[in-house]
């Protein structure tokens, strides 16, 4: 009897859990934000006091679950319309690397040491720091890293970059708001970026939901419905 109701409970439990996790969505496990794995750890520690203890009631066990897949929607949701409480949770993208020299301050900051850094450079295929122009620690703990290009045109090149930053695109706008960080990279301002998007057919920085531009002015614009 006592095997059976163990068979059903861990049966059941492993039920939950799994939709509660299709629930929360469907990043990877090494992409997840650290509030989302705190959420994932409490609920296999809750699963596994349920399996242990068979005189606990299911209700015990169900109960804390549903909760904390309530919470973490609430604050997914929530985090949607709100860039500054989403970046409070997720954290933001940190650069390591700025235009081949390592920043040790940002390092520090991340508490991220050098093995740390030439360990996701390997994974990258890339054996030499010399080879990278700039490497971004996205806050899932990836590595970003974009390589120097062999012959790279030079400065006074037809293909010479538009603007004074030469990295990764920049996001400009998100969620319809201006991300000043951004234009302060590219020398750029609100005014120079309101007259790009009115050339665009676009009047108004909240009508736009994602905004980016590459170093050599290729724009990425992606409206709100």
């Amino acid at each position: 009897m006592q095997m059976s109701t163990l068979l059903f409970r861990t049966i059941l439990i492993y039920v939950i859990v799994f939709f509660t996790m299709r629930i929360m969505g469907k990043r990877e496990i090494g992409k997840l934000s650290v509030f989302d794995l705190v959420i994932s750890i409490m609920i296999a520690e809750i699963a596994v006091f349920v399996l242990e203890d068979m005189n606990k009631p299911l209700l015990e066990g169900i109960l804390p679950m549903v909760t904390l897949v309530a919470i973490q929607m609430l604050i997914a949701y929530v985090s949607l319309k709100n860039e500054k409480l989403r970046r409070w949770f997720e954290g933001k993208p940190s650069e390591l690397i700025v235009k081949g020299k390592l920043n040790r301050e940002e390092m520090k900051r991340e508490r991220y040491n050098l093995d740390d850094l030439l360990l996701q450079l390997r994974e990258n295929k890339i054996l030499n720091v010399a080879d990278v122009e700039f490497a971004v620690l996205e806050p899932s703990g990836k590595l970003t890293v974009k390589e120097r290009t062999p012959g790279e045109p030079s400065g006074d090149s037809k293909d010479k970059p538009l603007f004074r930053y030469e990295g990764l695109p920049l996001p400009l706008i998100m969620d319809g708001k201006v991300q000043d960080d951004s234009l302060t990279k590219l020398g750029k301002t609100r005014f120079w970026l309101k007259r790009e998007l009115q050339a665009r057919g676009i009047k108004e920085f909240k009508d736009v939901f994602f905004c980016s531009v590459d170093h050599r002015g290729k724009w990425f614009i992606d409206k709100k419905r």
